[in-house]
């Protein structure tokens, strides 16, 4: 009688294997077939599309400067309320980033970021009909919720579109629309502003984003994150599209046959800290921290800086500031072109040392001097820059699909802490020490944020299956 009752139980576990096998198999050729096919067409226009939605996102983020050295005049604000509106919009990106990941992981990335862009579109016209501060400080709160979930979303969803060969330059193009976004804020700031007044950057950014909004929401679903859903027919269809798109395939390698699809399909908050993954998120926060609090002190205090300390006239104050994002995009395409070859982690170090060496330079001897600001502080940013611009592409690598918004959108929120607090602590600065203090506070950050990257993993050229399982 047990003999019988064993074999029966050994015959129900092989029954109840069987269908896990089974699609357990399928998720496995459905995975190898999404890294078979080489970026195409359809990668590209899903790349447009998420692409316009994160230069806008760039827009709204940086408006707020090239509006404030008008609005200092015209409602009389003084430097603490500076840094707290710069501050608010930061603040508001930290809980969107928590919010939109956490949704993106149980309703999709597409629905998570057609309504983060449809709020920061919406909230850019009420920042334009904004006639006080309090009306604008709470405007661009409530805009950050927004832009601060859109970028890890749109991150995550390009992420999980690539395959591993070449993934690095096909992201890194992708992310150079941001700084091209934050480019284009300057110039266009710099040439209407002063003739047409503040609130054009506003409208500017309110209609294209509810346009693009509406195109987001017609792109196909990740299949990545379909298949971790079990939805494998629609996963499927996603699929057939991206291989009609392109005769050629590329052959699959080890790291797809690899992949472990017996992983939980679900994930909670607290898996970020588990062992597997815990170094991983505590090197991750501390880039982010370190690379954001210098460059959105820098991108949102120099067009300020120019006016107030240094005395430049408004036009030239603004043009000079927005030579920091032409610097960007420079070193941005040098790195798309490289970080396949170079690895994440060379760059981010090297980065790191760099622009800590320039800005110590700048904080000691070249603070005095507008044109020193200008040279150092611009190449110094553009550094700076390109390292955030790689920790978008490095950190939705590190953590598989079941959780990689969510784990995204997490270590964003540290880079809007310390986009809130870098602005502050450098007003503060500014006024108790002088600015040579503040670009030695950027130096000091730079050199945590470089010995935090010496611990960083290498991920280029592998499958995202390999790397997270």
């Amino acid at each position: 009688m047990q003999e019988g009752g064993v074999l029966q139980s050994a015959v129900s576990r092989s029954q109840a294997w069987e269908p896990m096998a089974g699609a357990s198999s399928a998720r496995a050729e459905l995975i190898r077939r999404i890294e078979s096919v080489p970026f195409s067409w359809w990668h590209t226009k899903a790349r447009i599309i998420v692409g316009s939605a994160t230069f806008f996102d760039a827009f709204d983020a940086l408006s707020i400067a090239f509006v404030l050295p008008v609005l200092i005049g015209l409602w009389h604000i003084e430097p603490l309320q500076i840094g707290v509106l710069i501050g608010a919009s930061y603040i508001g990106q930290f809980v969107g980033a928590l919010i939109f990941g956490w949704y993106a992981e149980r309703h999709g990335r597409i629905r998570s970021a057609t309504i983060s862009i449809g709020i920061m579109s919406v909230m850019s016209l009420g920042c334009a009909l904004s006639g006080n501060f309090t009306m604008l400080l709470a405007c661009r709160f409530i805009q950050g919720i927004g832009v601060g979930g859109e970028m890890p979303v749109a991150a995550t969803y390009i992420s999980e579109l690539s395959n591993a060969r070449g993934r690095g330059k096909y992201f890194m193009l992708y992310e150079v629309i941001f700084p091209v976004g934050l480019m284009a804020t300057g110039q266009i700031g710099a040439w209407l502003v002063p003739t047409i007044g503040w609130k054009i950057m506003f409208w500017i950014g309110a209609v294209p984003g509810l346009l693009i909004a509406a195109l987001v929401s017609r792109l196909p679903e990740s299949p990545r994150w379909l298949i971790s859903k079990g939805r494998l027919s629609e996963a499927e269809a996603v699929i057939r599209e991206m291989e009609a798109s392109t005769e050629r395939r590329i052959a699959p390698g080890q790291s797809v046959q690899q992949h472990k699809t017996e992983a939980a399909s679900k994930a909670g908050w607290r898996e970020v800290l588990s062992p597997l993954y815990r170094s991983r998120t505590l090197i991750v926060w501390l880039l982010w921290a370190s690379a954001f609090f210098v460059a959105n002190s820098l991108n949102n205090w120099l067009p300020t800086l120019y006016r107030s300390v240094y005395h430049l006239p408004l036009q030239t104050a603004l043009r000079a500031a927005s030579m920091t994002n032409v610097a960007q995009v420079v070193l941005l395409l040098v790195c798309a072109y490289s970080i396949d070859r170079v690895g994440r982690r060379s760059w981010t170090v090297t980065a790191f040392v760099v622009a800590a060496a320039l800005l110590a330079a700048l904080g000691l001897f070249g603070a005095h001097s507008v044109w020193g600001v200008m040279m150092l502080g611009t190449v110094s940013y553009g550094l700076i820059g390109s390292i955030a611009a790689v920790l978008y592409l490095y950190t939705p690598e590190v953590y598989p699909t079941r959780m990689r918004a969510t784990s995204t959108g997490l270590a964003t929120s540290w880079l809007r802490l310390a986009s809130a607090v870098g602005p502050s602590l450098a007003g503060l600065l500014l006024h108790k020490q002088g600015i040579g203090s503040v670009f030695l506070m950027f130096a000091g950050v730079s050199v945590v944020g470089a010995l935090g990257a010496l611990k960083m993993i290498e991920t280029r050229e592998r499958s995202l299956e390999e790397i997270a399982p």
